[in-house]
């Protein structure tokens, strides 16, 4: 038996690429191990969204060199994509594999297996004009499951290196979607996390098709409780979109929708398409009709060029939009991004700073929103026991608008719908008291 053992960096696309790659293998006969055990092949599938992603990813190749000097190591994603000569140039690399043609990866690991000769299988993807079919019929994790609908982005912002390793927006099919999201709930998923490079640009390249009209028929999928978006800007919000929210059963009431920077000025800098006009008002839009959604973000912090009062602005209108959580992030240099180039970088100490204060800003809001739920009743999924203390019988899970919720139950009501009354809001967890489980089957 030939074991393999996969290690993923960066994001949630990524994470569903390697279970993608590893029921390719699991189909020939392979056995995952632990990517700290002895392997015969190692998939490493890497990230290049900042230069720390490019650095983190060659100690983990390292590591897997160093773990088994005979084994095929597979180098795969973003940073595979990017600099595949870097990658093949670290000695032990066997196999590197770019963002396309992945549906290969076997046949590449046989063929060295065979001849003993580095194969490099990275493409422009730059000319790649179709979505890459790679079906996940379930995951490790029993409860949530992501479902892949398009791949690559047009948007070039300055700071971003994402469209040269993912190539440009390529939407899936939307029969092989329904069809993959009707085997997850054969499978008994309950939720399913609708992902992609740039979700909300799904059907951009589609004739007569949109997000809404996917949204619209995944809402007709029996046995589909739950419809989580992972991300989609402000302007793909759509009238159409705004009308299936308000008359969806199974779309949650939590939106990613990433501002980067509450400032007019830094956001013309970063190349975002919209202004913090546009982006309140289409935040009131949806409130108007999900009340009580919790809407998360993603900001950057310390772009060059920002100044201690364009950060005030943002700090302000941030506060103001009173977001369930916010995501903070030094702006860190990529290389080969205009942003990298620009005068006026600012100094890590300022960023640092101005990242506590968000980060403090963004606990609050957190707190605030969750504050509202108190002694309401929520539906959540069970997904793992407590893991601050693993012998409390509590177990956690989402509720549908995104509050991680402790409760005591057993081990049969993991992967069901479950009515939580709230008791306590805390700022990692909050704490509840397990009211009814849905009376079906149980994920196995």
């Amino acid at each position: 038996m030939t074991t393999i053992a996969f290690h993923t960096l960066g994001c949630k696309v990524n994470q569903y690429e390697t279970e993608a790659i590893y029921q390719l293998f699991r189909k020939h006969g392979y056995e995952r191990v632990d990517f700290d055990k002895k392997a015969d092949v190692y998939v490493i599938n890497t990230c290049t969204v900042t230069n720390t992603g490019d650095k983190k990813s060659r100690q983990v190749i390292r590591r897997a060199i160093k773990r088994n000097p005979d084994a095929v190591i597979v180098v795969t994603g973003c940073y595979a994509q990017i600099a595949p000569g870097d990658v093949l140039d670290i000695p032990g690399v066997d196999i590197v594999v770019g963002n396309q043609g992945r549906e290969k990866i076997v046949e590449y690991v046989e063929e060295y297996r065979r001849k003993r000769e580095p194969i490099n299988a990275v493409y422009n993807i730059m000319k790649t004009k179709e979505f890459e079919e790679l079906d996940v019929p379930s995951f490790s994790d029993r409860t949530r499951a992501s479902l892949k609908i398009q791949e690559g982005c047009n948007n070039f912002c300055t700071f971003c290196i994402i469209p040269w390793a993912r190539g440009l927006l390529r939407s899936r099919k939307p029969e092989n979607v329904l069809k993959q999201a009707r085997q997850l709930v054969a499978a008994g998923y309950k939720e399913i996390v609708l992902t992609g490079i740039h979700t909300g640009g799904y059907g951009e390249d589609l004739e007569d098709y949109s997000l809404a009209k996917l949204l619209k028929e995944l809402d007709q999928v029996e046995g589909l409780k739950r419809i989580r978006i992972s991300s989609i800007e402000a302007s793909q919000i759509t009238d159409e979109i705004l009308e299936v929210l308000k008359n969806s059963t199974s779309i949650v009431r939590h939106l990613h929708i990433p501002l980067q920077a509450g400032d007019d000025e830094v956001l013309q800098r970063m190349k975002r398409n919209y202004t913090t006009e546009e982006y309140r008002n289409k935040i009131m839009e949806i409130r108007k009709v999900l009340p009580d959604v919790a809407i998360t973000t993603d900001v950057i912090v310390g772009f060059p060029g920002e100044t201690e009062e364009q950060f005030l602005n943002g700090y302000r209108f941030m506060e103001e939009l009173e977001f369930a959580e916010m995501h903070v992030f030094p702006y860190s240099k990529r290389s080969g991004t205009p942003a990298a180039k620009m005068p006026d970088q600012v100094p890590e100490e300022v960023k640092h700073e101005r990242v506590q204060k968000l980060i403090e800003l963004s606990n609050w809001l957190k707190m605030k929103y969750a504050n509202k739920f108190l002694r309401q009743i929520l539906e959540v999924i069970p997904e793992t026991p407590y893991k601050e203390d693993p012998n409390s019988g509590l177990y956690t899970g989402y509720s549908d608008n995104y509050l991680h919720v402790a409760f005591k139950g057993t081990q049969d009501i993991v992967g069901k719908i479950c009515k939580v009354r709230i008791d306590r809001v805390g700022l990692e967890y909050c704490h509840g008291t397990l009211v009814q489980v849905e009376e079906e089957t149980a994920v196995s």
